[in-house]
């Protein structure tokens, strides 16, 4: 045999198991998608990048509509025990029961507002990542209130189109980083993936920008103070509304202390009352309600929500609620 045909032999064969390799590991992907995300060796699972979060998100939500749930929920459950072992285990080798057992650990563990499913948060909080791109969801230091939202919102929504666009958001995120003393660790090809990352988990239309309710999904506050069940008792709710009750909305709102809650801290206080009602809003939904509630409690017409116009606003959603509450 030449020199040329051995060498060329030599190609093939490298070429050969090169091919039998890669087709070994789609393989191993198509039976266990969390496996290639683990350490060969320790079966640990390594960091991901935004991307790779990206992709574990998409291949396990398989029906977009922002969940892990149900059938989506058991799959992911386990693949994810099962690519831990050792050996090759098909995931359908967890029993039902043991799938049982595993769900409710894993659920009391990682199910935050306990609605039996796993959302973005929830799945990032699980998974190890990317420590920049872990800060951008803020775990560790949620807004105070929709207030401080809304003074956000004002803040990056530049051009005042009642949208955050990708510049936008990428201006967002970056102040972020530099918030957290971050920002140097991260290029600015690092950020554009956060961006298209972030767009990717919470532009739930696929508009490719955020409306209100999809930021305030990136960006949450601690508590809906109007989802207490002071507020969810029905009419006899409205009765049990004392003046301390609405003294502590009133000044959850009122953040500058003025007798009023106007501009910014109206919109906070509007975002939280829409939010009872309507789970995808816009910024026109918002200036919609605003003109509706103030049209229907503002007797004085300054556009400002005083102690008396805010006590008939919390009365009419005690109401609201009462009504909305099927019959014995």
């Amino acid at each position: 045999m030449t020199i040329k045909k051995r060498e060329r032999k030599g190609k093939n064969m490298t070429a050969a198991s090169e091919q039998q390799a890669n087709k070994r590991l789609n393989l191993e992907k198509a039976a266990n998608f969390m496996r290639q995300y683990r350490d060969p060796d320790s079966k640990e699972l390594k960091k991901l990048s935004a991307n790779q979060f990206m992709e574990v998100w998409s291949h396990y939500d398989k029906d977009g509509n922002g969940y892990i749930e149900g059938s989506e929920l058991d799959g992911f459950l386990r693949e994810f025990v099962s690519s831990a072992n050792s050996t090759e285990i098909d995931p359908e080798a967890v029993s039902d029961d043991m799938l049982r057992e595993l769900k409710a650990c894993f659920m009391e563990a990682y199910d935050d507002n306990q609605d039996g499913k796993i959302d973005i948060r929830e799945l990032a909080q699980l998974l190890p990542m990317e420590e920049n791109f872990l800060l951008l969801f803020r775990f560790d230091n949620p807004l105070e209130s929709s207030v401080e939202f809304m003074k956000i919102w004002r803040e990056y929504d530049t051009d005042g189109s009642g949208y955050i666009e990708a510049d936008e958001l990428k201006n967002f995120l970056r102040d972020l980083l530099k918030e957290a003393k971050r920002i140097n660790d991260v290029s600015e090809d690092k950020l554009i993936e956060y961006t298209d990352t972030m767009l990717q988990v919470f532009d739930s239309n696929k508009d490719g920008r955020l409306q209100l309710s999809e930021m305030a999904k990136l960006l949450p506050v601690k508590e809906n103070f109007l989802c207490r069940q002071v507020f969810k008792e029905g009419f006899e709710g409205a009765t049990k509304l004392t003046k301390d009750d609405i003294e502590r909305v009133f000044a959850l709102y009122d953040r500058d202390n003025n007798g009023t809650i106007e501009n910014e801290e109206l919109r906070g206080f509007l975002k939280d009352l829409l939010e009872l009602v309507k789970k995808d809003y816009d910024a026109q939904d918002l200036l919609d309600f605003e003109e509706t509630i103030l049209r229907g409690v503002d007797y004085n017409d300054d556009g400002k929500i005083n102690r008396k116009e805010l006590t008939m606003i919390l009365l009419a959603l005690a109401k609201h609620n009462q009504e909305e509450e099927p019959s014995a």
